[in-house]
């Protein structure tokens, strides 16, 4: 049985540059990482040194706390650097692939035996678990287990063309899920979705929704509050779409095969399309051919990357690297956008109908947004009127609550309250304001809308952080 969930509250950011639905091959990328700091909560424990011969599923390093947990290598190479920063912290183990070859691993059946091969390639830390968005805890028996089929998010991938070809691996992976938890399995679709027709004639337990309506709704936060929220003592296990699908080779076949196909879209740049790559691939050779775009002339080859910040991930929650960083292990969607280093000449004074206004401070927030639709008619005639770059238009000011978080914030929570009591550390308020069904990306609109230009992501981040060490959840 399948129901429709209606999301009223959020906000679809009209900025240009979405992907083509034209694919590159791009898995001879020579070198990848795997980053620590990808992955929340982890204290790691390092088991390979520079010049070290790995393969594809070998573990680089381990979570300290749980030896179960590995991280490893997604090619077949040397490990290159060992990269660390203030105090050595680990950030990333780099390696050089010199061989495709890939791992193969007997093909599991039971439950216990697709935890252990999980275990074992290292799969299982695309499997996460919330509250608190760390890697899942094997120990744990999930209450549900959550895959979103779409994504919301501004230049979002398309994952009907990104799953084509694999819809069969996907049917495999959504199966093994099952085997996890003995709750419900739950996958969510926009309307008319041509990947949920894929998936009609399935034969096992799999409770499917569609899910209408602007950013969040994409949102794996935003679906888990409207069909099963979180309550404290409850673990929820989610997993991204495209991992679902190397989960169902895996079951099937026996090989682990790290693959991803990645969007890379931005409103300036060259030629924004998809990509398939590896899992956690360097971004150099697919970002210096973006940027030198000749519709920028000061965008030469020496300060192309100084006028452009690329973020791997979406523009409201993904993270910021170098232009010749690597792809974030939660990622398929790399963004590109133009530098807002200028000064914004009298500022608010000034009409402003180049600049997105959600607060209607500038008198482009009286213009049709993108979801705008008079007798359901969507007007689209001002998007390439407003201009994006990363200019915040102000710096940090006091926090004033204006009432804009509770009209972009779809969760039936008191956004505003719940970021006071992050801020002043009350964790018995924190609790009964809902702070176990969130995770940061949940407040990216609200950091978006937000006058004050305070970083709510980090605030709820640090709550959590102070929540889950001291073992409250």
């Amino acid at each position: 049985m399948t129901d429709t969930i209606t999301i009223r509250k959020g906000l679809d950011i009209p900025i240009g540059g979405a992907a083509e639905k034209r694919l590159t091959d791009a898995r001879n990328i020579a070198t990848y990482a795997v980053k620590p700091t990808d992955f929340v909560g982890l204290t790691p424990k390092l088991l390979v040194e520079e010049g070290d011969a790995v393969k594809v599923g070998d573990a680089l390093f381990c979570d300290k706390n749980d030896e179960r947990i590995r991280f490893t290598s997604p090619v077949t190479g040397q490990v290159k650097a060992i990269v660390r920063g203030e105090k050595r912290k680990l950030l990333e183990v780099v390696v050089e692939a010199n061989d495709n070859a890939s791992l193969v691993l007997e093909v599991p059946h039971t439950a216990e035996e697709i935890k252990a091969v999980m275990l074992r390639c290292g799969l299982w830390t695309m499997l996460r678990q919330r509250p608190f968005g760390t890697a899942a805890n094997p120990n744990d028996q999930p209450k549900a287990i959550f895959v979103s089929g779409f994504s919301s998010a501004p230049l979002a991938p398309d994952y009907d063309f990104v799953m084509q070809g694999r819809e069969e691996f996907l049917k495999k992976g959504l199966d093994a899920l099952t085997k996890l938890t003995d709750g419900k399995v739950h996958i969510c679709f926009k309307p008319n979705q041509n990947l949920s027709k894929q998936l009609s004639t399935l034969h096992f337990p799999l409770s499917t929704h569609y899910v209408k309506g602007p950013h969040p709704a994409g949102n794996i936060g935003t679906q888990i509050a409207h069909i099963d929220p979180i309550n404290k003592g409850e673990v929820v296990w989610t997993m991204n779409l495209q991992d679902v699908a190397v989960l169902g080779e895996l079951v099937s076949t026996g090989i682990y095969n790290p693959e991803k196909i990645i969007a890379v879209a931005g409103p300036n740049i060259k030629n924004p399309h998809y990509y398939r790559v590896k899992t956690g691939a360097s971004l150099k050779d697919i970002t210096s051919a973006q940027l030198l775009n000749t519709d920028y002339p000061e965008m030469d080859a020496h300060n192309a990357a100084q006028q452009n910040r690329v973020i791997s991930g979406d523009i409201l929650s993904g993270t910021q690297i170098a232009a010749d960083g690597f792809l974030g292990v939660y990622d398929d969607l790399v963004s590109i956008l133009p530098e807002g280093n200028y000064y914004d000449f009298m500022g608010w004074l000034m009409p402003g109908f180049k600049k997105f206004s959600f607060s209607r401070t500038f008198l482009s927030g009286f213009l049709p947004k993108s979801t705008f639709k008079p007798f359901g008619i969507r007007i689209p005639r001002f998007a390439s009127l407003w201009k994006f770059d990363t200019n915040t238009h102000g710096d940090e000011r006091p926090l004033v609550f204006t009432g804009n978080f509770e009209r972009v914030f779809p969760f039936d929570i008191y956004p505003t309250q719940l970021i006071k009591a992050c801020i002043v550390g009350d964790i018995e308020l924190m609790e009964n304001l809902g702070i176990y069904e969130v995770e940061p990306e949940d407040f990216a609109l609200c950091e978006f809308v937000d006058t004050s230009k305070t970083n709510i992501q980090e605030i709820i981040r640090e709550a959590l952080e102070k929540i889950r060490k001291e073992g409250k959840g």
